[in-house]
C-alpha cells in the first residue's frame, strides 16, 4: 500500500456540550480546541513493524503496550530510560524459510525489554517465564483470591508510579476459555491490579496482584472493566497540561462503550479513592459511570496533545479496517466525532479471514509531532493460518504527523 497523506476536515457541525470537569480546565484559543479537526499525515512505520518481524525464539504476540522506567510518558522519552513492552498471547518456536517449524507454541504473555527508544533489533530482548522442565510459560499468571483455575491474563495498559517508589502497574484480565467454541471461545472473569517493583527483572518473581472490586461478579461484557488505555497526566509524567490524575479507561459492550476513572497515583491501590465519570462530575460510586465514546475497541489510547486537546486513538467498530481517533476537550472529553486515520486493508490480503484489532498509540517510543500507532492482526482460522503465514500474529505500525495551532 501506498503511503497516503491527508488533511482531516469534518465540516459538519458539532455542538460542544460544557463540561463540569472540575480540576480540569484547559482553555486554550478556539480554533485549536477544535474537536472536528486536525491537521495530519499518516506513513507506514516499517522499521518498527520490522523489529518483531522474527524467525526464532519470540515471534509474534499481540496486546503491546510500553512504559519507560522513569515514568516520563511524552514523546521520546524511551530515548532516556529502559522502555518496557508487554504483550498478551504470544508465540515461539523457529521459522525457517517463512515455514513455521514442529514444536511451536504459544503462551499467554511476555514482555520485552528496549534500549535507547530506537526500532533496533539489537536493543531489545525478550523474555517469558520457564516451567521446571525448562518449556516457555507466562510471565504473568492469576494469583489473586477471585482467581480460578486453569484462568490466564490478557493484558492491559500500564504505566510507572513516580509516587509509588517507580513501580509498575498493569492491568490485567482473568479469562478463562470456554469448552467447544473455536472462534472467540473466551469469557472475561474479572479485572486484576499487577505490581512490579522498581527494578525488578524479568520474570518479575516478586510481583503482586490485587484483585480490583469494580463490578465484581458482574457479567463483564455487559459492565465493562478498566485498563483498556491509560492516560498520566501528571506534572513529573511529561504531561501537557497536568492535574495530578491517573486516568484508567474502560471499555463495555457490543458498542465498545468508553468508560473512565481517575485517581492520584499514590492512592492507585485504594480503590475506595478513585471516583468515575458519570457525565458531568466524578461520582464515588462506579455504577454511575456514564460512557465518554462508543465504538472504539478494547485497547486503546488517550494522549495529551500541547494546545490542551486529547488524542483518543483506537481500532474503529472493533474489528473495523479503518485505525481512528477523537480529539477531546479534556481527558474524561466531550469527544468529538471519529475521524479514519488509516486504512489498514493491505495488511488484511494473505487470507479472507484475517482482521484487525486494538490499535493505539505509543509515545513513549515516537517522536516529537508525531504518534507511533500499533495494530494488531489475527485470524478467524487461526491454527490454519499461523501456518500458511507464521509472522501474521505480530504488531504493525504506523506514524501519525500531525501540525497544531491554525488549521
Amino acid at each position: 500500500m501506498k503511503d497516503f497523506k491527508k488533511t482531516a476536515f469534518i465540516a459538519a457541525a458539532f455542538a460542544i456540550m460544557s463540561c463540569n470537569n472540575n480540576d480540569i480546565n484547559n482553555k486554550a484559543e478556539e480554533d485549536s480546541l477544535s474537536l472536528t479537526h486536525l491537521q495530519f499525515s499518516v506513513e507506514r512505520a516499517e522499521d518498527w513493524s520490522g523489529m518483531f518481524l522474527r524467525k526464532h525464539g519470540w515471534f509474534g504476540g499481540d496486546g503491546i503496550f510500553a512504559t519507560t522506567a522513569n515514568g516520563v510518558e511524552k514523546e521520546g522519552s524511551a530515548k532516556e530510560s529502559e522502555t518496557m513492552i508487554w504483550f498478551s498471547d504470544t508465540m515461539f518456536g523457529d521459522i525457517i524459510n517463512d515455514s513455521l517449524q514442529t514444536g511451536y507454541g504459544m503462551i499467554n504473555n511476555s514482555v520485552a525489554c528496549l534500549q535507547g527508544g530506537k526500532p533496533d533489533t539489537a536493543s531489545i530482548r525478550f523474555y517469558w517465564d520457564q516451567t521446571p522442565e525448562g518449556k516457555p510459560t507466562s510471565v504473568f499468571i492469576p494469583q489473586t483470591p477471585a482467581a480460578k483455575e486453569k484462568e490466564y491474563y490478557w493484558l492491559g495498559d500500564g504505566f510507572t508510579n513516580q509516587e509509588k517508589n517507580n513501580d509498575i502497574y498493569i492491568f490485567g484480565y482473568r479469562i478463562s476459555n470456554i469448552p467447544g467454541v473455536a472462534v472467540f471461545g473466551f469469557k472475561e472473569e474479572g479485572n486484576t491490579l499487577i505490581t512490579i517493583p522498581a527494578n525488578e527483572k524479568p520474570p518479575y518473581k516478586n510481583m503482586r496482584q490485587l484483585d480490583i472490586p469494580f463490578f465484581q461478579n458482574q457479567p463483564v461484557d455487559a459492565v465493562g472493566s478498566f485498563g483498556a488505555g491509560i492516560l498520566v497526566n501528571t506534572a513529573k509524567a511529561g504531561a501537557a497540561k497536568p492535574d495530578g490524575y491517573v486516568y484508567i479507561y474502560g471499555v463495555r459492550g457490543k458498542a465498545k462503550e468508553v468508560m473512565v476513572a481517575r485517581v492520584k497515583p499514590a492512592g492507585i491501590e485504594t480503590f475506595s479513592e478513585w471516583r468515575f465519570w458519570n457525565g458531568t462530575d466524578w461520582a464515588a460510586d462506579v455504577n454511575d459511570i456514564k460512557p465518554i465514546a462508543d465504538r472504539a475497541s478494547n485497547e486503546l489510547s488517550v494522549t495529551p496533545l500541547a494546545d490542551g486537546r486529547y488524542l483518543m486513538v483506537f481500532q474503529k467498530d472493533g474489528l473495523g479496517k479503518f485505525v481512528g481517533m477523537r480529539l477531546g476537550a479534556s481527558p474524561a472529553g466531550p469527544f468529538g466525532p471519529i475521524i479514519d486515520v488509516y486504512d489498514v486493508s493491505e495488511d488484511l490480503k494473505e487470507s479472507k479471514n484475517l482482521f484487525p484489532y486494538n490499535a493505539k498509540a505509543h509515545p513513549v517510543i515516537s517522536a516529537p509531532g508525531e504518534l507511533l500507532i500499533s495494530y494488531n492482526i489475527n485470524s478467524f482460522d487461526f491454527d490454519k493460518d499461523i501456518k500458511l503465514f507464521p509472522n501474521l500474529y505480530r504488531p504493525r505500525f504506523i506514524r501519525l504527523k500531525y501540525r497544531l495551532g491554525k488549521e
